[in-house]
């Protein structure tokens, strides 16, 4: 086991949170110029029951939800026991767990909102199995400390279960079940009125489809789509799709009845009307949106942040550690004036460019190439994706 590494090293390495798609590429920085090292970087054969969502809806007959009240603050019943290593905590909804608790994604059952929250922190994770910091004498039998993780004394150090480390082989559904909901009468299922056009509230997440354009299951979020035929969904409490090109991306748009956001659209619905810098205001609130991390998510699942490892940012693994990738929604404030979520922060946002450009930074970096809604990386085509490339669409009303 490699020694695990909290500093990102060379910090242009996370710009765009890597460079690179699948596992031959050898991107190292996502700059806002294609000037930069990661002028390589490119696609994947180049290089690159009522708990639909965080509170539930009423399901029509299209398989849409309308919007719930928002002022129903009903739980759906007692929470359900459950654990990190050795700290015992319940499940129940993400956005109710508050620090200095910790939420923990898949180790409970429901949907991705539904999380397990532990009286502990920070989180950790050696070979994405989670983790608490601890002292070594708390960490129990059976399971395994790594030092090198956690701040404080030479004995706080990461407690993990090995048992639990992440399966790059495994495809989870975290967002069967899940359905979109109706937010504005102008706009199609999912989307709310932005300006002049209809654009998703959340980051999309994607189906599957048959030959005859049938939905027949949710695709995992954490693997490229491929050849696959898939359509574009906007889901509360959803996990949302990175791992995707521009190109896969707008097909999965067109699919859906819509299409990928100009610049220009994407742009006035993070703004809005008076054209902020962040989708809440023009002052920066650090936290407010998942915008920032204090280990470069590759460093911390591959225990070295040696150059190799950001040819590998198309790992299933890295979206899946502990405080990473965020559910849709799960930032209730990171909110435009429009109703639209989560375009600060948490994944990258293809928009229609043809050279290619993806905005609003991610869960790691919402600063350097451009603060909040400024933020757009322009030095991949369209063909790149990783780990940190999502997308959601627009439409005309």
């Amino acid at each position: 086991m490699l020694a695990r590494v909290l500093v990102w090293g060379v910090l242009v390495l996370a710009a765009c949170g890597g460079s690179s798609a699948p596992p031959s590429a050898d991107d190292t920085t996502h700059a806002s110029t294609s000037t930069s090292a990661d002028s390589t970087s490119s696609g994947p054969d180049s290089s690159s029951d009522d708990t639909t969502s965080l509170d539930s809806g009423s399901v029509d007959t299209t398989g849409t939800t309308s919007a719930p009240d928002p002022t129903d603050d009903s739980t759906t019943g007692t929470p359900s026991a459950c654990a990190i290593v050795t700290i015992e905590g319940e499940c129940g909804p993400v956005t109710a767990c508050e620090s200095p608790s910790t939420p923990f994604q898949a180790q409970c059952e429901g949907p991705p909102s539904e999380q397990c929250c532990v009286p502990a922190g920070p989180p950790c994770s050696v070979d994405g199995a989670p983790g608490l910091c601890m002292p070594t004498a708390e960490c129990g039998a059976g399971l395994q400390t790594t030092a090198g993780l956690c701040p404080g004394a030479a004995d706080i150090q990461c407690c993990t279960d090995p048992s639990t480390a992440c399966d790059p082989d495994a495809m989870p559904m975290p967002n069967e079940g899940l359905t979109e909901e109706s937010w504005d009468p102008a706009c199609p299922p999912g989307m709310v009125m932005a300006g002049d056009v209809c654009i998703d509230r959340y980051e999309a997440a994607l189906v599957e489809l048959d030959v005859a354009g049938q939905v027949i299951g949710h695709h995992s979020p954490y693997f490229n789509p491929g050849s696959t035929r898939v359509r574009a969904v906007s889901l509360r409490g959803a996990i949302p799709q990175g791992y995707i090109t521009q190109v896969q991306a707008g097909e999965a748009c067109t699919e859906a009845g819509k299409r990928l956001c100009t610049d220009a659209e994407w742009l006035r619905a993070c703004q809005g009307a008076g054209t902020t810098t962040y989708p809440f205001g023009n002052m920066a609130e650090p936290g407010r949106c998942n915008d920032a991390r204090a280990s470069h998510p590759a460093i911390e699942y591959f225990g070295t942040s040696d150059a190799w490892i950001w040819s590998e940012l198309g790992h299933p693994c890295i979206s899946q550690i502990p405080d990473s990738l965020h559910v849709t929604g799960q930032h209730e404030d990171c909110i435009t004036e429009d109703g639209a979520l989560d375009m600060m922060g948490n994944l990258h946002e293809w928009t229609a460019d043809p050279a290619g450009t993806f905005r609003g930074g991610f869960y790691v970096d919402t600063v350097l190439n451009g603060p909040g809604c400024l933020y757009a990386t322009t030095a991949h085509d369209v063909t790149h994706w990783d780990y940190s490339t999502g997308f959601r669409c627009c439409a005309d009303p």
